[in-house]
């Protein structure tokens, strides 16, 4: 590749140059491989609970790898303020090269990295190490990709020029889904599940490779320069990001963009994605193959709402983006039920699923750490229907009473499983388990999805309409962000609500929405998470920030 030169940023009136492209081709093509390392965890989600967590049961194991990916986003904001801090007293340029490092290695140590089969309580701690070096380099990697290219844009283009890092994250989304299609088609389900698995890991260090042979042809961003040269970059951006008036942007940024941009983002790709697999019994293949066409057809919608952005403003899209998302939520995903396995809801209307149990004994199973023990009989019962993926309702009993699942009018007695011996616990589990399968097999309770009945044209319709509202939040996102802030502290000051937002309240939201949903056992009771989020970020953006796309960056 030839050299990228430093573009100086041009009129409003100013065309794509060749310089403008190669900067924004660059930029991005690092950033896509970066998520593409990021996502692969995501997307494996279910196969890594099983090789890393295998000490666990089936739902705890499943929330615990949910939990260690999440693990990546929390430190994310760290990583902003690390490299955030280089990035603006030393540069853009270097500094994001270093992140793509760390990241392309951790990604590359977690296919070799030995199973917890192999090396016990070693196994997850070792992963959840690389998921950290994973998070502190991306918390850096966003900021400088984003600043990097908004620095180069011409007046007035800023949101197109920025909507194209913008598509990464979903072209890397969408490339790890590839990968991981292709890898499991050719060596077959139980392969890959054995071990196939670690190939798309393994893969990145060719990525890698790339991504730095790229980002090295780049040069330094020509208004970080002119401010190098002129001797006003800042000495302390830390303390005059958070901690000046310029601190109260940063909070408003967060709370009035990026937390909402966030949560729709997170629900519109990867809660979707689990919703089918987990909750709606539909095949891993013909999800991500649903998710993948979504992908496609959604993502140019990022450049369109970039575009627009530079026409009529970036705060108008992306607050009615999280308003429209709140307001939908519940009819979408009880639409991809309807479409995806319409059994569940034919089944719940003849035969309801109820636990009937002394509400107190029947604890929230969330346990971070896999050490508690749910014994009690409500216990027994409701993780029994929710590792099938069967919603169900909890009706109140006697105090002291023995809970019992009623499935339309069968009713299966639960346990007590404290105090018994394990094979005494293993049998009664074995006959609780084999009752409440007959039980729910009479009823019509799907244990998969029937391929025949879903209806994959809807599907994937809902699916693309959740992945415009992504579009419309995260598109402009980048653009507005830039805008909010001083060049000499831009890095910093962008980065960390940006990671807090994405990492903190976006990146918990598998977590807390399937531990909402296995608590409750309604299906739909995880959405409340996001749409709460987003309200909140529709009425403080709304009313709290400007709107920038005029602003000149340059002064």
């Amino acid at each position: 590749m030839s050299s990228v030169t430093a573009t100086p940023a041009a009129p409003a009136s100013g065309a794509l140059t060749q310089g403008h492209k190669k900067v924004i081709f660059a930029s991005s093509l690092g950033t896509v491989f970066e998520w593409y390392d990021f996502y692969l965890y995501g997307s494996l989600a279910a196969i890594i609970a099983k090789q890393f967590f295998s000490g666990l049961n089936d739902t705890s194991a499943f929330i615990f790898a949910l939990l260690a990916f999440a693990a990546g986003f929390a430190v994310r904001p760290f990583g902003a303020i690390v490299f955030g801090r280089l990035g603006d007293m030393v540069g853009r340029k270097y500094t994001f090269l270093v992140t793509i490092v760390i990241m392309g290695l951790s990604t590359f140590l977690v296919g070799i990295l030995p199973n917890y089969a192999s090396i016990g309580f070693a196994a997850p701690a070792i992963l959840i190490a690389l998921r950290l070096l994973q998070g502190l380099a991306l918390g850096g990697e966003y900021g400088g990709a984003a600043t990097y290219v908004a620095e180069h844009a011409p007046h007035g283009k800023r949101g197109l020029y920025t909507s194209f890092i913008q598509t990464t994250a979903t072209i890397g989304l969408f490339l790890s889904l590839l990968v991981i299609l292709g890898v499991r088609t050719y060596l077959g389900t139980e392969e890959f599940e054995a071990w196939g698995w670690r190939i798309p890991f393994l893969l990145s260090i060719v990525l890698l490779g790339v991504s730095v042979w790229i980002r090295m042809q780049l040069h330094e961003s020509p208004l970080f320069q002119q401010m190098k040269s002129e001797g006003k970059q800042s000495k302390a951006p830390i303390t005059e990001s958070f901690f000046s008036k310029n601190g109260r942007i940063v909070v408003l940024a967060l709370f009035g963009a990026t937390a909402g941009q966030a949560v729709v983002w997170y629900a519109g790709q990867f809660y979707a994605m689990y919703f089918l697999t987990q909750s709606l019994k539909v095949d891993a293949t013909t999800t991500w193959l649903l998710i993948a066409a979504a992908l496609l057809l959604g993502t140019p919608f990022f450049i369109v709402f970039g575009w627009l952005s530079d026409k009529i403003g970036r705060k108008k899209i992306i607050m009615v983006g999280c308003l429209i998302a709140a307001l939908t939520y519940f009819p979408l995903f009880k639409a991809l039920t309807h479409y995806a396995n319409p059994a569940i809801d034919e089944a719940r209307a003849r035969a309801p699923a109820v636990v009937v149990a002394d509400p107190g004994t029947c604890s929230f199973q969330f346990d971070p750490v896999g050490k508690k023990v749910f014994s009690n009989s409500c216990d027994i019962a409701t993780a029994a229907l929710a590792k099938a993926g069967i919603p169900y309702t909890i009706q109140s009993a006697p105090a002291g009473s023995l809970a019992q699942v009623k499935i339309g009018e069968t009713a299966v007695d639960a346990y007590e499983g404290a105090g018994l011996s394990k094979d005494d616990g293993k049998a009664k589990g074995d006959a609780f388990t084999g009752a409440l399968k007959g039980a729910l097999t009479a009823a019509g309770y799907p244990e998969k999805a029937d391929p025949a009945r879903i209806n994959k044209p809807m599907v994937l319709l809902i699916l693309t309409v959740l992945v415009i509202y992504v579009t419309m939040v995260y598109g402009p996102i980048a653009a507005w962000l830039v805008e909010l802030f001083p060049t000499r502290i831009r890095y910093t000051s962008m980065s960390l609500p940006y990671h807090i937002g994405n990492g903190w309240f976006g990146g918990f939201l598998p977590t807390i929405s399937f531990a909402l949903v296995a608590g409750s056992g309604n299906m739909y009771q995880g959405l409340w998470y996001p749409i709460v989020i987003a309200s909140m970020t529709f009425v403080v953006g709304s009313l709290f920030l400007r709107e920038t796309k005029d602003v000149d960056i340059t002064q």
